[in-house]
């Protein structure tokens, strides 16, 4: 026979499942990035084709030295470009509506 789960069981597991959360986003706020420098960093267009290119990229990147995403970019531009170039590529919304 099977043990029914009980309430106890659900909140043990809730609790579990909180502190793993607050773990991880501590962890995570702790990651920082070191300030760009340099001239011509990768800004939106930049962002745009690498987001784009983001599965060839992953490939490539576990036989060759590459990476998926340049470092030091722009900022916040390089990163709305990636976003959206991999949201273009990868189908968006649109390959859930179907």
């Amino acid at each position: 026979m099977k043990h029914p789960r009980t309430d106890n069981d659900n909140r043990r597991a809730c609790l579990y499942l909180g502190l793993l959360i607050v773990v991880s986003v501590a962890l995570a706020a702790c990651a920082h990035q070191p300030p760009p420098s340099g001239g011509d960093l990768p800004g939106f267009f930049s962002g745009l084709l690498h987001g784009f290119t983001i599965v060839f990229s992953l490939i490539g990147s576990i036989f060759l030295d590459w990476r998926i995403y340049a470092f030091p970019n722009s900022g916040g531009w390089y990163d709305l470009g990636y976003v959206i170039g991999a949201t273009m590529f990868l189908g968006g919304s649109a390959a859930g509506a179907r």
